[in-house]
């Protein structure tokens, strides 16, 4: 008798029709002699309408307010699916967060889970019921209600198939699995079957949007097998597992792009030792992530160096302030921000033992005529950052360029 955790997106339980779709579903991996534990986000944009409210009652609500608002989304979407399993004659318990005891930090709106207690969820499965457990939530140290960020449902799931020692644990969405790259831009992408866990954290942190980095993470540390498939047919998906020989064959797995990123330029600042340490220090003690960082040194009778570094969009406006802090400390002259960039990126884990992959990405994009802003790599990938209106044929460039859209052999 496997141990299954079963986890459904926000599209797959957005109407009162698709969470009967979902109980059906567990209801017959159940019958075939399973224990099933589920965990569901918030009905599609439930969570954005909650958070809406927030802020028109303040524009800066309470970070703690904030997270008891958001996680009633998950809460009502395990009691209907709950609900709607016993409606079709099975039996099933919805939990929250603090009855599953999912512990976390104290870090609301981006809480990081520190423990899980899975007690709850054995009672409740070996007495023949469904655990319908609130995805995205938990409960720190002082018994306030915590959220885990966007996507966190993912986390979720595999924190709870990790902590029940769980077979595998299945990521049901609305797409097939894991793409190439984003079949909305390359309609020649290719499903793929199977991925490595390396493989699928970078095409994650790059931009890929079918799995959560950190649920990523905590699959890679516990060995969770994951399987990413639609909820909506019952087609194999991609199964994200522990680097494989045959994996290792493809040079590049996939191509991501990422539109969430600024280029901050600060020209001429002090070149001196200490300089860039303090610049990135800043920025750190004010908690801003930095990706991308180059520094061109300019001799001459006064040596300057110009420091270039990429963020996210969405620490842009609180970072302005310390942005013109950073610039003074650091003797720069002026500060430039481009919003109009975009990072693309091959990934796979082939990379490692083949020649040349960088030489062909640049030349790819140069016979396209894309020019590439900034380069950033690591074992298994490679990103370049350019202009935005580029990002669709550098994309479906870099995706025929090597090979994807053909079968892997």
């Amino acid at each position: 008798m496997a141990l299954y955790v079963l986890k459904f997106g926000g599209t797959s339980v957005g109407s009162i029709d698709r969470i009967r779709n979902v109980a059906r579903r567990v209801l017959r991996v159940q019958a075939e002699g399973h224990r099933v534990v589920v965990i569901v986000s918030a009905m599609s944009g439930e969570t954005n309408r909650l958070l809406s409210l927030a802020r028109e009652v303040t524009p800066v609500p309470a970070a703690r307010e904030m997270d008891a608002i958001a996680a009633t989304g998950e809460q009502v979407a395990a009691a209907l699916t709950a609900l709607a399993i016993q409606n079709e004659g099975g039996r099933a318990r919805s939990l929250l967060g603090h009855q599953v005891r999912i512990q976390t930090d104290g870090a609301f709106t981006k809480a990081r889970i520190k423990a899980i207690d899975g007690s709850k969820i054995f009672s409740t499965v070996d007495a023949g019921e469904i655990a319908v457990v609130a995805g995205f939530q938990g409960v720190d140290e002082h018994g306030d209600i915590t959220t885990l960020g966007r996507g966190g449902s993912d986390t979720t799931a595999v924190a709870v198939a990790a902590a029940i020692g769980a077979d595998a644990c299945e990521i049901f969405t609305d797409v097939d699995g894991v793409y190439t790259t984003d079949p909305n831009i390359c309609p020649s992408a290719r499903k793929i079957d199977r991925i490595s866990y390396e493989e699928m954290l970078e095409l994650a942190s790059l931009g890929a949007k079918v799995l959560q980095i950190r649920s990523v993470e905590i699959a890679m540390k516990y060995s969770v097998p994951l399987h990413v498939r639609s909820s909506f047919n019952d087609s194999e998906g991609t199964w994200v597992v522990a680097e494989e020989s045959a994996l290792e064959k493809v040079v590049v797995a996939g191509v991501a792009y990422d539109k969430g990123e600024v280029r901050v330029h600060l020209v001429a600042v002090d070149d001196r030792p200490g300089v860039s340490a303090r610049i990135f220090e800043m920025l750190a003690e004010k908690n801003i992530s930095v990706d991308m960082i180059i520094q061109n040194v300019t001799t001459g009778v006064e040596p300057h160096a110009d420091v270039t570094f990429t963020m996210a969009k969405t620490d842009l406006e609180r970072a302005r302030p310390y942005l013109d802090e950073v610039a003074r400390a650091s003797g720069a002259r002026e500060v430039r921000v481009d919003e109009g960039i975009t990072k693309v990126s091959i990934v796979g884990l082939g990379m490692r033992s083949h020649a040349g992959v960088a030489a062909k990405m640049f030349r790819i994009l140069a016979d396209q005529g894309i020019n590439i802003q900034a380069i950033s790599t690591s074992e298994i990938k490679l990103s370049c950052l350019v202009a935005s209106k580029y990002t669709e044929q550098a994309v479906r460039a870099l995706h025929e360029g090597f090979g994807l859209s053909k079968e892997r052999t």
